[in-house]
């Protein structure tokens, strides 16, 4: 019997302290100052660039608008009119970084954001009113009783918002790294160092010189030193962009597993101008975008499938956000809460895995090294967001878009297949299941897991932004153990966190049957 393993006070205590100083922020602008460029470095890279832009914009907007207008001496319409061109200042250095940071991902990629931040500052300076810069400037926004001020009337503005900046840069950039030390060690250590000389050399100066001026930083010039920085990086990232992407004409092994997942024919890679895709005999076509082969044709997206593949099209990008955090409140680490179903899976070294619905990737961290790992989803910002974790944890996985109900392999083609998530709500649960029994190798071992009706109710239904796609339901969500075939072996449903999750296991017959039938699915 399994012993349930307590919480880590320490690490809920954490959670709830760090959470804490970011709502505090919201109250507090020299404190805010600092959080706010944390959420919002965060905010957009969670997004596609242009929709986090404008997302981020929008927001910034109607706060300031509904918070500040009353005290402000403009005309409303004038007040609307500069408090939108601040924002588009303000959230400008986020977009750019954005931009640079997705196709790069080292410690090099945080300076983009201080760059154009410290960059912009003067514009805003010279055409905005007095009143609505001051608002915005990040280094304006400190406490008369701060140091920063005082340090800033020797090293100038300019020199504060970039610290800020890049302090909120250099915190995603550890988050993203999961804060693993030998990942953020020789970045942090600059990072720290670079303050520490700063600070340092201000507070020399405040008390050595405090009327000193013409250095570097209290000059135009360090606004133009940001400008070429940040042009040089972000050219640099586009001219040399940091991601690889795989030849799939060399990927052999890979492109003889694959069918059409409408007629079964095998498939072959072309390239054309530079493009490649996949295509049958009969002339079906499928591209391969951003290294990920498109077997999802808009028009036959339809029903459930359609509705929820919107929802995780819009929360891709902070999923694992939201799952890290939930498990640092829980005070249990995200590989105790995965561990509870992936420990019914069968891996040996060597074996071909198959994870349909694979998300962003999440349950790959945890799987033994030396398998081959093949992902197929219906979402292109969860495969998207799913490259990007496997880059960071160096890891490799050929990854499709397509859905689960028509898989695009041969049959009898993985050691492993298993689903976690997302089945409850397919439109047709029974074919997903027969489709993950037919690319299974016979004698392989399978699981389903998902979510229980409780945990729906209870935590999804009560959500502020994805509650409404799951009131209303004509059916309540049942582990789909009626709809595994009779001829399965081994048939176990155990139910885990407390009931609201569950995982179904079964056994493909290592010797053929009738209802087994070797012919690939129609559709």
């Amino acid at each position: 019997m399994r012993t349930k393993t307590p919480p880590n006070r320490l690490s809920q205590f954490a959670a709830v302290a760090i959470i804490g100083i970011f709502v505090l922020g919201f109250v507090f602008s020299p404190l805010g100052a600092w959080t706010g460029a944390v959420l919002g470095a965060w905010f957009i890279g969670t997004q596609k660039a242009w929709r986090g832009f404008l997302l981020l914009a929008g927001i910034n907007f109607i706060l300031n608008l509904i918070s500040h207008w009353r005290g402000s001496p403009l005309s409303g319409i004038e007040y609307a009119g500069w408090t939108m061109l601040a924002v588009v200042l303000s959230v400008l250095p986020f977009l750019l970084y954005r931009l640079t940071s997705q196709r790069r991902q080292g410690f090099l990629s945080t300076l983009s954001l201080p760059f154009w931040g410290a960059a912009l500052q003067p514009l805003g300076q010279m055409i905005l009113p007095a009143s609505i810069f001051n608002h915005y400037s990040l280094a304006q926004t400190q406490s008369a009783i701060s140091p920063l001020p005082h340090i800033a009337a020797i090293l100038g503005t300019g020199a504060i918002s970039f610290l800020i900046y890049w302090f909120a840069a250099v915190i995603i950039w550890m988050w993203n790294q999961e804060f693993r030390a030998k990942k953020i060690s020789m970045g942090a250590s600059i990072f720290g160092a670079v303050c520490v000389l700063v600070l340092g050399y201000g507070f020399f100066l405040q008390i050595i010189h405090p009327v000193a001026s013409q250095v570097l930083l209290t000059s135009p010039a360090f606004a133009w030193i940001c400008f070429a920085g940040g042009l040089i990086l972000s050219a640099w990232s586009f001219i040399q962009p940091g991601i690889r992407r795989e030849v799939w004409a060399n990927k052999t092994e890979t492109v003889a597993l694959l069918r059409s997942p409408y007629t079964g024919d095998p498939l072959h890679v072309v390239s054309e101008d530079g493009h490649a895709a996949l295509v049958s005999q009969s002339g079906e076509r499928f591209p391969v975008r951003d290294g990920i082969p498109v077997f999802l044709e808009p028009e036959k997206l339809t029903g459930s499938n359609y509705k929820y593949n919107r929802l995780y099209e819009t929360i891709g990008g902070f999923y694992d956000d939201i799952q890290r955090v939930a498990c640092a409140l829980r005070g249990i680490s995200p590989g105790q809460y995965l561990w509870g179903y992936l420990r019914f899976l069968e891996i040996n070294p060597g074996d071909s895995v198959l994870e349909t619905s694979v998300g962003t990737g999440l349950n790959y961290k945890y799987l033994p090294r030396g398998a081959r790992l093949f992902g197929l989803d219906l979402s292109a910002e969860m495969l998207t967001n799913c490259q990007a974790n496997l880059r960071r944890w160096e890891m490799h996985a050929d990854l499709f878009l397509g859905n689960a109900e028509d898989l695009p392999f041969a049959n009898d083609s993985f050691d492993v297949v298993f689903h976690v998530g997302g089945i409850n709500f397919f439109n047709d649960r029974a074919k997903a299941i027969r489709e993950m029994i037919r690319v299974a190798k016979p004698g392989s071992r399978m699981l389903i897991a998902d979510e229980t009706e409780e945990h729906v109710k209870s935590i999804y239904e009560r959500s502020p932004v994805i509650g409404r796609y799951f009131k209303n339901r004509k059916e309540v969500v049942a582990a789909p153990i009626d709809l595994v075939p009779p001829e399965m072996r081994e048939i176990h449903l155990e139910m885990l966190r407390d009931g609201r999750f569950y995982a179904l296991t079964f056994r493909k017959p290592s010797f053929a049957t009738p209802n087994l039938a070797n012919s690939h699915s129609l559709g």
